[in-house]
C-alpha cells in the first residue's frame, strides 16, 4: 500500500496568505501626471529708455565715430565698449533688439575721469575723431 502524506494543518492556510500577499504586489500600476512641458520663454525684446544720438547705432558705427575702444566687454547677450578722452569715458551697451537682430547700442553712460555724471552727447562729441 502507498501511503500519501498528508500536509500539516497549518501549510493550507499559509500557502493561501503568501498567495495574497503576491497578488497584493501586483495591483494595479499607480498613474503618474505627466511632466509639464517646457514652454520656451517669450523673445526677449530690449527697448531703448534714454533718447541720444548714439541709441539705435551698431557697435561698427560706434567704432567709426570713437575709434577703438579703450575697453570692449562681452557679458551674456550685451556687450560694452568704453571709450575715454581727457574730459570724459563714455561707456554704450549694446544688446539684439528680437532674437537673430544685429546688436544695437540700447543704452549709454558717461561720466568724467573722477566718477561724476557727464552729458552724453557733449561727452560723445568731445571724444568723436
Amino acid at each position: 500500500m502507498i501511503q500519501t502524506r498528508r500536509p500539516a494543518p497549518l501549510a493550507g492556510p499559509l500557502l493561501l496568505l503568501g498567495a495574497l500577499s503576491l497578488a497584493a504586489c501586483a495591483g494595479p500600476a499607480i498613474p503618474r501626471a505627466a511632466p509639464p512641458r517646457a514652454t520656451a520663454p517669450p523673445p526677449t525684446v530690449v527697448r531703448p529708455v534714454q533718447n541720444n544720438a548714439l541709441i539705435g547705432s551698431s557697435a561698427d558705427a560706434v567704432g567709426r565715430m570713437f575709434g577703438k575702444p579703450r575697453l570692449d566687454v562681452t557679458e551674456g547677450a550685451g556687450r560694452k565698449l568704453q571709450f575715454a578722452g581727457a574730459a570724459c569715458i563714455l561707456d554704450i551697451y549694446f544688446y539684439a533688439p528680437r532674437a537673430g537682430a544685429d546688436p544695437v547700442a540700447t543704452h549709454v553712460d558717461a561720466r568724467t575721469p573722477d566718477g561724476r555724471n557727464a552729458e552724453v552727447n557733449s561727452c560723445a562729441q568731445s571724444i568723436q575723431r
